[in-house]
């Protein structure tokens, strides 16, 4: 179905492997289009709670966009590959009201350093390296890295990593706030099931207006806290409401069913 991706859905999460491993799994115009097929699916099956995104084998994640593509294209196409990108991809991720996960297994440069930002949080192996080298290319990240990763480490850092174009390993990222938790290369997938297994333990509705909240905040969103008291209102109208605070006080464990 998907001549760039392997697909895996386990108890409600889909597992996304992006796998083209003898390019260290590059963007190109079929990756980008399958992911964004595979995004619609993600925001109209129910039976999808969640999603792990990686990249096969053992040494990238995504090792940055397939430079082969960028020739003769001019400013009017580099800036419509941008927004294509963007609009079928790395928006979708970033607002989509289910839990997008990376789990980081190698190299995450350029293109594939701001896929990862795109998703929620990120997970790394010990092997991980990121980094948005275009300056070396006489680019600019042009996938959302300027803004996710000034968001996500600070101003100065982001500065300091975009300008030099220096590659950082999976414990600075983690000091610096670009990576959540780092585990050995074997345990990635595992943890990352994990980490998805309990949130989709929690109430799917409040799970996604966390999601529209937080991304409200991080671009600061002038009405983030007037918006963040209608989604707490819209919480009580829901079953999964009564549901939790019922559970709390009878002291059980709650099922929610996302209604």
């Amino acid at each position: 179905m998907y001549s760039t991706l392997l697909t895996a859905l386990e108890n409600g999460t889909l597992i996304i492997t992006i796998n083209r491993p003898d390019k260290l799994n590059a963007l190109n115009k079929d990756v980008i289009e399958d992911l964004g097929k595979i995004l619609e699916d993600v925001y109209t099956n129910n039976e999808i709670k969640g999603v792990i995104l990686t990249g096969a084998g053992e040494k990238a994640f995504v090792a940055g966009a397939d430079i082969t593509e960028f020739g003769g294209i001019g400013a009017v196409g580099g800036a419509e590959l941008a927004q294509k990108g963007a609009d079928l991809v790395f928006n979708k991720i970033e607002k989509c009201p289910k839990p997008v996960l990376a789990a980081v297994n190698g190299f995450a440069l350029g293109g594939g350093c701001e896929l990862a930002m795109a998703c929620h949080f990120r997970i790394a192996s010990e092997n991980a390296k990121f980094g948005q080298p275009e300056v070396n290319l006489g680019l600019i990240p042009g996938y959302g890295g300027t803004q996710r990763l000034t968001q996500l480490i600070g101003k100065g850092k982001a500065m300091e990593l975009l300008m030099t174009a220096d590659m950082i390993g999976a414990a600075e990222a983690k000091d610096l706030g670009l990576v959540n938790h780092v585990y050995p290369l074997a345990e990635l997938l595992v943890k990352a099931k994990e980490v998805l297994a309990k949130i989709q333990s929690k109430a799917p509705i409040a799970i996604s207006h966390i999601i529209t909240c937080v991304n409200e905040a991080a671009a600061a969103e002038k009405n983030g806290f007037i918006n963040e008291i209608k989604y707490f209102g819209a919480c009580f109208a829901t079953e999964d409401m009564v549901e939790g605070t019922t559970a709390f006080l009878e002291k059980r464990k709650a099922i929610f069913k996302g209604k």
